[in-house]
């Protein structure tokens, strides 16, 4: 099984506060996930925040709108620094989600880190290497620019 590793920045130019209460909301990756995905979070966590242990389920239509479910769990949160989302039922055989949030001069760096590894062997090595890697790759370009929008352009 080959893991793949992706890892974006972005500085958010805002306080720590606000922005740990944003990420640290799992209601709010609506706002941040591509319309296309059709995602929907099917467990109420509506005013909830992150804890570990916290289970949340989904739907996602990420390749030719074809519904799929996906179980992820909180396995470890710190105040105002990281959490990670660990994959319990999904498309991946893999999934580590480091989710870290640091002060800086001029803002707050977030960095998403991700460990993932797909099923199929070389079958799901050929899916990364045609659409998978490329299809992340979007969607973590498309929330750093709805985050720069909502905290960047004040």
């Amino acid at each position: 099984m080959k893991v793949y590793a992706l890892e974006k920045k972005i500085v958010i130019k805002s306080t720590m506060a606000e922005v740990w209460d944003f990420f640290s909301s799992p209601y709010n990756l609506n706002e941040i996930t591509p319309p296309d995905m059709s995602f929907e979070i099917l467990t109420d966590i509506k005013g909830k925040k992150m804890f570990p242990g916290m289970i949340i389920n989904y739907k996602v239509r990420p390749l030719f709108n074809i519904p799929l479910r996906w179980t992820t769990e909180i396995t470890h949160c710190a105040d105002n620094s990281y959490f990670v989302d660990e994959q319990r039922f999904g498309p991946y055989t893999f999934w580590h989600h480091l989710h870290k949030f640091e002060q800086k001069e001029n803002g707050v760096e977030m960095t998403d880190l991700v460990h993932y590894a797909l099923p199929m062997g070389p079958l799901g090595n050929i899916a990364n290497a045609i659409y998978v890697q490329k299809r992340l790759q979007d969607i973590f370009e498309y929330r750093n620019e709805i985050i720069d929008k909502k905290f960047n352009k004040k």
